[in-house]
């Protein structure tokens, strides 16, 4: 079939499967050219198949030559319908990791399940031994307790008071205002027990009772905290509160895994274009115009960047892995510079629906979102026939 987008809100109904296999091996590329560097060999992704998660893998994998596990939970293609971005994209990585020699196998299914954490352990027992980096990156807007069968929903909503400010369409170009109510303690409640870090521990815990963690093994989360501008809705908000029972989850990691030697930590990532970042009011606006001010200052970086920078620079450096105050690796710290973040504020304080092509990079953004799901790449050609079932 010839495969074209299809917009609903903040997601895309259809993925191309040539265009996702390219955008992985332009990612790929991107950290071949960096060369091979010693870091971890056996390596286990939860939440494999986007975003931070697959750039994760892929500088794990092309940038050491690690064997990785992924994990994820995506939908394949039928004759009649293509299968979700996340799908192809773990198959276009599987393709180029065998043809590149390396050990690459993947778990589709529910990695907040008991089950998935039992198949995922025994693969590792009959494959690997044992694991020597455990990358969390699960991004789910529910979760189904595997002890007591209760179903939690997430809520993109402030905390205490109501919150209003300006937001935009960035399908349309329309810049608004926008209004929420806070949350209910339920709806927080609900919010850190799918976006918290408590699935997080126990995939650590399974995978140490299984005597399946390396020693000295490492583990990392990660998380956002965001400017003043966003602070409300995101790090005050209810998405706050998961992230700050993720990070100090960390902290209780570390303790647990210390007769290993092993470390838990939590990135503090930049902000990127992802199906999440797309759903939360005034981040579509504040990421457009931190995009136009990180490129024109050549800082701007995307989720492969970043993750190259993270285990280069952050995790598998001969120095000791440089924390902030509250325990956590900054990664976002080019975009919460004060240069960065002066410009980003006096561009808000001006941008309406009229000066918002020339004000910020739109534009820019409106293709990050497009190639999530394999579409605007370059040399892929979107008039051809394309085979939505791709295994």
């Amino acid at each position: 079939m010839i495969i074209q987008p299809k917009i609903r809100g903040f997601i895309c109904t259809t993925a191309h499967p040539t265009g996702c296999a390219k955008n992985v091996t332009d990612q790929i590329e991107y950290v071949k050219s960096k060369g091979k560097k010693e870091g971890p060999k056996k390596v286990l992704v939860i939440g494999a198949s986007t975003g931070y998660g697959l750039a994760s893998r892929i500088a794990a994998a092309f940038g050491y030559g690690a064997a990785t596990i992924g994990v994820f939970f995506e939908k394949p293609g039928t004759a009649n319908h293509t299968a979700t971005a996340g799908w192809y994209n773990s198959v276009a990585f599987m393709r180029e990791a065998v043809q590149a020699g390396l050990y690459a196998k993947s778990i589709n299914g529910d990695a907040f399940s008991d089950q998935i954490k039992n198949e995922t352990i025994e693969l590792i027992k009959k494959d690997l031994g044992t694991v020597d980096l455990v990358v969390y990156s699960l991004a789910s807007p529910r979760r189904t307790h595997p002890k007591t069968g209760e179903t939690f929903s997430s809520v993109i909503k402030p905390v205490g008071k109501p919150f209003q400010n300006k937001s935009v369409n960035f399908h349309t170009g329309e810049v608004t205002q926008v209004s929420l109510d806070p949350a209910t303690d339920e709806e927080i409640r609900q919010t850190v027990q799918v976006m918290g870090g408590e699935d997080w521990e126990w995939w650590m815990r399974a995978l140490r009772e299984a005597n399946v963690l390396a020693d000295g093994v490492n583990t990392v989360a990660y998380s956002y905290i965001g400017p003043e501008l966003t602070k409300a809705v995101y790090r005050d908000g209810t998405i706050g509160r998961a992230k700050d029972h993720l990070e100090a989850t960390a902290g209780q990691l570390t303790d647990y895994l210390q007769p290993i030697g092993g470390h838990a930590y939590v990135s503090v990532n930049k902000a990127v274009v992802t199906q999440s970042s797309s759903a939360i009011p005034v981040v579509p606006l504040y990421i457009s115009l931190l995009f136009k001010v990180m490129k024109e200052k050549g800082t701007h970086e995307g989720c492969i960047e970043q993750m190259h920078r993270l285990f280069d620079d952050k995790l598998y450096t001969w120095r000791d892995t440089e924390l902030d105050d509250q325990g956590r690796i900054r990664l976002d710290d080019l975009e919460m510079r004060d240069d960065v973040q002066d410009e980003v504020s006096k561009l808000w304080a001006t941008v309406t629906s009229d000066n918002l092509a020339s004000l910020s990079d739109i534009e820019g953004y409106r293709e990050e979102f497009m190639k999530l799901f394999g579409f605007g790449l370059q040399g892929v050609d979107y008039e051809a026939e394309a085979d939505p079932i791709m295994e």
